[in-house]
């Protein structure tokens, strides 16, 4: 028998050693590659492109097909271009120093104060406010939270229109189709530009009667101090004839906004819709997500009333006497699916057209050519979201599932919803619509919502860092496109 010498098997070996841990390093890191490759995104990118359409379960055949960018355009979706307007603003954003108590802050102003100043209007008329970026070197949109405005309007860069750089300006139009609290903010580089103070208040009123006096209450942190409209301390109203006023509070930050009273309040209104038959409560803190509001009426007893934004500010409602004292926190939650009584939304919920899920996750992987652990929504990484295809019309259902550790503050954009359900445990109490609701970790929600308003809308988390992490997907109506493009020439950059 033949042995091979010993300095060929010694050289074997070493070619082995040498080789192995090069072939197996290749198989690990060129599918890294891949991935880190497929993540980066284009210089331009429309969302037309992104991901795959999803046509959920049920409803008729669609014929959307992902990509296409011929149909109805989003910029043809707008009010009526010859109806005068009845109530015009000029909005002006500039980037600036903010004096925030002793702090100076680096930020933004629109008119020149952060918060913006607040916008008044009647349901029914129609408002036109001309934007203007004075100095914000990313450029610059403004998104209507919470208004159901034709798609153009919506605010969204790359997406309804390009981001304003310097010296330009844009016209939004929109009907004030429903009474309510709302707030508009800047949706380009919207994780920089809200905290930074690009956001303002805008109040619709009923169209009839004289509703009882208001104070808006704009909660916001800048820099780690916590303020009420722009200031940190606490806002001290006075209350109307009969001792009744109606606090407007609306959360802009990216966390969920504790709130709670020395007395009973009334739930009037949750997202800008009227609650039906709502009872005072007390002793239960009302959790504000992300984005949200809540309007809450107020009799108070002589000594006045206390409701704390959080434990640092709160709204002082004086009616004479001395200022309450800071109560306790409640250990109990206020629940609005068992709140009020229920009322006749016109359909049934239960007979739908067309039903999607919405499951949030973590993934490892790669996000705009950043390794980590990122958002995942079913089961796909930024820009591989799912596009939801409906139909004009169609009464649609949401099943969302957050299998993270962390809260989701979800929003869709250009719709109001209605829920029905969280953790299987059905909705009791006055319908709860909203456009914005905390979907907790390991909770589900069961949401629907009637598809009337066509164009392309962002369903995103309002955790802006999440919606900029790829917490964002996409509402489409079949036969509806967009010309914008993220990044492109102007930059676009809505997260």
């Amino acid at each position: 028998m033949t042995r091979t010498p010993e300095p060929v098997t010694r050289r074997r070996r070493l070619r082995l050693r040498v080789w192995l841990p090069t072939a197996v390093a290749t198989l690990l890191l060129v599918p890294l590659g891949v991935l880190w490759w497929s993540s980066l995104l284009p210089s331009s990118l429309s969302v037309m492109q992104m991901g795959s359409a999803d046509f959920g379960t049920g409803g008729r055949p669609l014929e959307h097909h992902h990509g296409d960018m011929h149909g109805m355009s989003v910029t043809d979706l707008v009010a009526d271009p010859s109806r005068p307007p009845d109530v015009r603003v000029d909005l002006h954003a500039a980037r600036a120093t903010l004096s925030i108590g002793t702090a100076q802050v680096s930020g933004y102003t629109v008119n020149g104060t952060s918060p913006g100043p607040t916008i008044r209007a009647r349901e029914g008329q129609l408002i036109e406010v001309r934007f203007t970026n004075d100095s914000v070197p990313g450029g610059v949109t403004l998104h209507w939270h919470g208004v159901s405005v034709p798609n153009a309007m919506d605010g969204v860069a790359g997406v309804t229109q390009d981001a304003l750089p310097p010296g330009q300006s844009f016209t939004y139009r929109f009907v004030a189709a429903q009474a309510g609290t709302y707030w508009y903010h800047s949706h380009q580089v919207s994780h920089e530009q809200v905290i930074g103070g690009l956001y303002g208040a805008l109040v619709i009123e009923p169209k009839g009667g004289t509703p009882p006096p208001d104070a808006v209450a704009r909660a916001h942190t800048y820099a780690g101090v916590r303020t009420i409209n722009g200031r940190p301390e606490n806002l001290v109203v006075a209350t109307g004839a009969g001792g009744q006023i109606r606090v407007r509070v609306v959360n802009t930050d990216n966390a969920t906004l504790p709130v709670w009273s020395s007395g009973p309040v009334v739930v009037a209104a949750i997202d800008g819709n009227e609650v039906n038959e709502p009872s005072p409560v007390a002793g239960q803190v009302i959790r504000v997500p992300a984005g949200g509001r809540v309007d809450l009426l107020v009799s108070p007893a002589s000594a006045g009333m206390r409701i704390q934004l959080s434990k640092a500010t709160a709204v002082i409602v004086a009616a004479g006497g001395a200022e309450p004292a800071e109560p306790e926190q409640p250990a109990a939650r206020f629940d609005p699916l068992a709140y009020g009584r229920p009322a006749d939304v016109g359909f049934d919920p239960s007979r739908l057209d067309r039903h999607f899920d919405y499951l949030v996750s973590q993934l490892p992987g790669f996000v705009k050519g950043r390794p980590g652990v990122w958002w995942a929504i079913n089961g796909k990484l930024y820009p591989n979201v799912p596009m939801f295809v409906v139909a004009e019309g169609e009464l649609v259902g949401m099943h969302i599932v957050n299998s993270t550790s962390e809260v989701h503050p979800m929003h869709l954009h250009g719709h109001r919803v209605m829920v029905t359900a969280r953790d299987g445990v059905a909705a009791t109490g006055s319908p709860w619509w909203t456009d914005s609701f905390d979907v907790q970790p390991g909770e589900s929600f069961d949401i629907v919502f009637r598809a009337d308003n066509p164009g392309i809308w962002m369903d995103h988390c309002h955790n802006l860092d999440h919606a900029r992490d790829g917490m964002v997907a996409h509402l489409a109506y079949d036969g509806v496109s967009t010309p914008f493009l993220l990044g492109g020439p102007a930059g676009n950059e809505p997260e």
